[in-house]
């Protein structure tokens, strides 16, 4: 059975390449060759030529990163490498807890210096040759250093307290996982922008000025306590633009990029902040949550029932059942489920887009919000014209122009239920 097995897991990942291949195939075919009239006046011609440039770069070193990743893998358990690694581990200990530790570690360790040049020359050749990279040498070395650090803490405070509901609590493991797991993706999504953010990046709050005025001015007429607005050094790394809505309770807080507070005028950057304050008045963090927790909670159990099987750990060339090695083989099969959930959560997600989009039509500028969106766009070179398949399965955001033709609808209906005209700018 195990045989059999291990050919499924390599089915499994190519038909997922394959399927990747495709969609990329079919979003490279969609894209426009002249610029969509709706985005004219921010797409002058050069920059537009600009974009096709930057998206051709990207797709081919895309599939090139993508397709070496495979390969790796397919090797990798063709010549059962994880069995290889867990034999190394164990010449250093067998013990219940440091043996899947280490083995994890090993792998991450592995994974982060195989991708480490794609990301150098994601960086500091593609990003710099468009005009986006902001990161200096220095920056990128010690983003990657307190990366690998974070996630060997936290993976391996995470991963520790698995091994240990594993080994102790029997077959309802799954259930004592899901309730630590769930508390800690709570914790994450409360204090992400006060204990993990400020490890990469510098906030300062929002000076007092006719930005702030404005923005508390829009927020008051959206019922919205304005406490924490902050500035973040975006532009230390890039000169993308965005801003978000992190946290609940007493630690709620707006971020803004210092490059969207310098590519925006006032009255824009109100309507981007009306929005995110929408995804909090409409409660999509918490929804967001609720529903991360659940997928969770299905993955555990489901977990909970296979791990243990000889089979897994046997395609993988462990004859005996390991569960760190039952894990890897659990996490590929599932790959199909998880795509499934994952394709309901970007459904989920860009809905919850369009609602924010309507609110902030409704508290600030709809034409103002249409016209942020269209200049975060055209500074960020993104494609205006996407395949459908393409964002059905991919995009956690509606595509601009689709966007723009929701807020269409959204300022005709405002301005038919209060007569003809439009409303006054925010600023």
């Amino acid at each position: 059975m195990h045989t059999t097995l291990f050919y499924i897991i390599i089915a499994i990942l190519l038909a997922d390449a394959v399927w990747g291949w495709i969609l990329e195939e079919l979003n490279r075919k969609s894209w426009a060759h002249k610029v969509p009239e709706r985005l004219a006046d921010v797409y002058p011609q050069e920059k537009f030529e600009k974009q096709k440039q930057y998206r051709k770069v990207n797709h081919r070193f895309g599939k090139i990163s993508s397709t070496f990743s495979l390969v790796v893998l397919l090797v990798f358990l063709w010549y059962h490498g994880f069995a290889w690694v867990d034999e190394t581990v164990q010449q250093l200990t067998g013990h219940w807890l440091w043996r899947p530790l280490f083995f994890f570690g090993a792998m991450g360790l592995a994974s982060f210096i195989i991708g480490l040049p794609f990301s150098v020359y994601q960086t500091f050749v593609i990003e710099e040759r468009f005009g986006f990279n902001k990161t200096t040498p220095k920056t990128f070395v010690l983003d990657q250093i307190k990366g690998l650090l974070l996630g060997a803490i936290i993976g391996g405070v995470l991963l520790g307290l698995i091994v240990w509901f594993y080994e102790f609590a029997g077959r309802w493991f799954w259930l004592y996982a899901w309730a630590g797991l769930s508390l800690f993706m709570i914790f994450f999504s409360k204090f992400y922008t006060t204990l993990i953010l400020p490890l990469f990046n510098k906030q300062t709050p929002l000076e007092e000025g006719e930005l702030r005025t404005a923005i508390e001015e829009m927020s008051k007429k959206a019922g919205f306590t304005l406490e924490n607005v902050y500035v973040m050094d975006g532009s230390k790394r890039s000169t993308k633009a965005n801003a978000f809505f992190s946290g609940f309770g007493k630690n709620k807080r707006i971020v803004l990029f210092d490059t969207l507070i310098n590519d925006l005028e006032t009255r824009e950057i109100v309507a981007v902040l009306a929005h995110e304050i929408g995804h909090f008045r409409l409660r999509h963090i918490i929804w967001s949550t609720v529903l991360s927790v659940l997928q969770t909670g299905l993955t555990l159990f489901l977990l909970g029932w296979f791990v243990n099987e000889p089979a897994l750990s046997q395609a993988l060339g462990v004859e005996e059942p390991v569960f760190h090695i039952g894990l890897i083989g659990f996490a590929i099969l599932y790959s199909p489920v998880s795509e499934i959930l994952g394709l309901g959560m970007t459904i989920f997600s860009r809905r919850n887009e369009y609602q924010a989009d309507a609110f902030a039509a409704k508290y600030a500028d709809a034409r103002a919000l249409q016209s942020a969106l269209k200049k975060i766009s055209a500074n960020a070179l993104s494609n205006p014209t996407p395949h459908p398949w393409y964002v059905f399965f991919n995009y956690s955001h509606p595509p601009l122009l689709k966007r723009l033709e929701a807020l269409d609808r959204e300022q005709g209906a405002w301005s038919r239920e209060h007569g003809a005209g439009s409303r006054k700018n925010s600023s």
